[in-house]
This record gives C-alpha cells, sequence and structure tokens, in this order.
C-alpha cells in the first residue's frame, strides 16, 4: 500500500513544555492505524497539528500529496474529522446539521443533498434524520458526528475516542460502521482509543508518551517484542512438577490456588514442558500477551486520567 501520511520530525513546544520531539510516523492509504499513548503524551498535540489545526515549530508533514503549511486548503479537504465532543448543534436536526457542515465546500444544491443521502446512508443515520440531534442516544449521537465527518467524502477519517462512554453493544455496532467503512470504502482510518480491544484491530499501532515515538508495529509485532505467554500448569502432584521445572532450570512461580505460572519465550515453548509432565497435569492454560501489557510495559503506567 502507498502511504496516505507521511509525518517526519514533527515538533510543537508550549514555553518550556515540549510537547512533541521530532516524531516520525507513516500511515498506509487504506488502513486502520492506531495512535496510542496515555493523556499528555502528546498525541492530541499532533492531531491537531497534523490536520492543520495548529502550526508546527518544525517537520514535515504530508497528506494525500499535499503538504502541511503549504496546501493546508487541500489537506482540510483531504480529511473528516470526529472529536471526542462533539461539535453538533443539539437544537437542530441530524439533517440540519449535516446541510450546515455541507455548505462549508461550496456545494451545489444538488450535489449537497447526494452527499447527505450518502453520508447518512453510510453512517446509518437516514432512519433519524429529521429527529434534533439532542435527543439521539449515545450511540445515535456517534453516528451523526461519523457521517458529519462523511459529507465531503474525504480520504482519511480520524477517530479521537470514538466510542468512550458508550456501552458495549452500542460500541459494538458503532465499530461494526467503522470497519465496514475501511474495509468496504477503503477509507484510511486514524484512530485514537483507550480501549486496547479496539486497537487491536488495527492494521498498525504507533505508541507515544512524552512526545516521542516509543514503538511501532502491527498489533502482533508489538506483543511479540513487548510480551510474554504465560503456561500455567495446575499439578496433581505439586513435588513432582517442582523436581522437574528445577531439573530443567526452568524459573516459575506459585500462586496461592497452587497454579505454577511460567513466562515463556515463545507459545512453542510450552510444548516441550507439557510432553514432559503430561501425566502429572490435573489442569493446564496458555495464556497469551495482550496490547495492555505492551501499553503498560512502555509507558510504565495505566491508563491515565485527565
Amino acid at each position: 500500500m502507498s502511504k496516505i501520511m507521511e509525518v517526519s520530525h514533527l515538533k510543537k513546544s508550549f514555553g518550556s513544555l515540549e510537547a512533541v520531539k521530532k516524531i516520525d510516523f507513516y500511515v498506509e492509504e487504506g488502513s486502520l492505524f492506531a495512535f496510542l499513548g496515555p493523556n499528555g503524551a502528546g498525541k492530541s498535540t499532533t492531531i491537531d497539528m497534523v490536520s492543520t489545526q495548529l502550526k508546527p515549530d518544525g517537520g514535515r508533514v504530508v497528506i494525500n500529496g499535499y503538504e502541511l503549511g503549504q496546501e493546508d486548503d487541500h489537506i482540510r479537504a483531504s480529511i473528516g474529522i470526529v472529536f471526542q465532543d462533539s461539535l453538533l448543534d443539539p437544537l437542530l436536526t441530524v439533517e440540519e446539521n449535516l446541510r450546515t457542515r455541507g455548505s462549508f465546500y461550496g456545494m451545489s444544491r444538488n450535489e449537497l443533498d447526494a452527499a447527505i443521502t450518502s453520508a447518512a446512508r453510510t453512517a446509518n443515520v437516514t432512519e433519524f434524520l429529521k429527529r434534533p440531534y439532542g435527543k439521539l442516544s449515545g450511540g445515535q449521537r456517534r453516528r451523526a458526528d461519523i457521517a458529519r465527518a462523511l459529507i465531503h467524502t474525504p480520504k482519511i477519517l480520524f477517530l479521537d475516542e470514538p466510542t468512550t462512554g458508550l456501552d458495549p453493544q452500542t460500541r459494538k455496532s458503532v465499530w461494526a460502521m467503522i470497519l465496514k467503512l475501511q474495509r468496504e470504502q477503503g477509507m484510511t482510518v486514524f484512530l485514537t482509543t483507550h480501549y486496547m480491544e479496539e486497537a487491536a484491530q488495527a492494521d498498525y499501532i504507533t505508541i507515544i508518551d512524552h512526545g516521542e515515538v516509543l514503538a511501532h508495529g502491527t498489533p502482533l509485532e508489538l506483543k511479540t517484542r513487548y510480551t510474554s505467554d504465560v503456561l500455567k500448569i495446575k499439578p496433581r502432584q505439586d513435588e513432582e512438577l517442582v523436581a522437574l521445572l528445577e531439573e530443567q532450570a526452568v524459573t516459575y512461580e506459585r500462586d496461592t490456588a497452587g497454579i505454577y505460572c511460567i513466562s515463556l519465550d515463545q507459545t512453542l515453548d510450552a510444548l516441550p514442558l507439557l510432553d514432559l509432565c503430561r501425566n502429572n497435569i490435573e489442569n493446564v492454560e496458555i495464556i497469551n500477551g495482550t496490547l495492555d501489557d505492551v501499553f503498560i510495559r512502555l509507558t510504565g503506567t495505566e491508563i491515565r486520567n485527565g
């Protein structure tokens, strides 16, 4: 895939605070790209810069072939943004909000009508187009927010924590729509989220903290690089298993339930151990490393508040 966004040595300071420190990353066209980091890591500042809302102190950004700082109008025409806090007017209907947004793009009346119809169908908001935005449920509002961002058919859709505050069923519904956009229409999706199970669906992930890139790769690459699988064995005879593990120089921990936990460099390392103690196993489980483990290992913290 070709690169639809390239960011090189991007930086931004606010007084003595270096919010973004010469970061580099790229986004491939048609991909689902996750941009992760704790609160205060520099994510919002980066997005504000690449979306033309904030002027960088240095670096180079090219989006859809257009250079930031020189062709900003073309960049704005190439992107749609769904902010964490909605920008839609609660007193207007969904259709009125979409019409107001679409009027910014210089469309004719017929073009605007067609754009509203297309965005409404894509975001699945047709059934409540005539309802005031302020009367919608959380999930309906989020879909209307996405419809607003799609009104001009952008090449890249920025989603800033799109499912925060939604219940699990509504989150699932919103995500089904996002994935349909990305997979069926080839739209590039640039995602920030605090839900690691959402980030796990991404094609590629970049993790930042303190204004610097800490790691990047596919979800599998990051889990392979920064986590370990854990083999858990509940033996029939403790002494026999302990003797075997010590004979094999295997490091282990025993929890209060009498389960022996062994870290694995790779999943297949469990096979010879299990073969050696197969007659002494009451129960066994292999726990794979997760993106939560990756995130906490890299940032040294769980998700920060505020």
